[in-house]
């Protein structure tokens, strides 16, 4: 195996921003999978980290975002949800189906224009 992409079933989405120095990697993995969480760090940000642990109720994630430009590129794992859901992919629920996208960030705002940051539409 060379790569991520060579598992059956998993795809690899990324978007950079060169003049911020800034982007994010989505990990889908649309039939669903099951995954796990270690958190380091005395800062760290995450968004639906809980749906990785083992005794979570539902134990499987369609997707994992992570991205840059600290607590505001979480919300690159909403444009990745966005596009799981017009795709019909996630949980099953009596309304909607509810992709479930864990993410998580880091501090880069500092390296490059800090005023630009991951968006809803770099996840798309």
């Amino acid at each position: 195996m060379k790569g991520l992409t060579d598992i059956a079933g998993i795809r690899v989405g990324h978007i950079s921003d060169y003049q911020a120095i800034t982007g994010c990697t989505a990990i889908l993995c649309e039939a669903g999978a099951v995954g796990g969480v270690d958190i380091r760090g005395s800062a760290s940000g995450t968004t639906e980290t809980p749906t990785l642990d083992p005794l979570h109720a539902d134990q499987v994630v369609h997707a994992i975002v992570l991205a840059g430009g600290s607590a505001f590129g979480l919300e690159a794992a909403s444009g990745v949800r966005r596009y799981l859901e017009a795709r019909g992919v996630g949980i099953v629920t009596p309304v909607a189906k509810v992709p479930i996208v864990p993410a998580a960030i880091l501090y880069d705002l500092g390296i490059g224009n800090g005023k630009i940051r991951p968006t809803a539409a770099m996840g798309e």
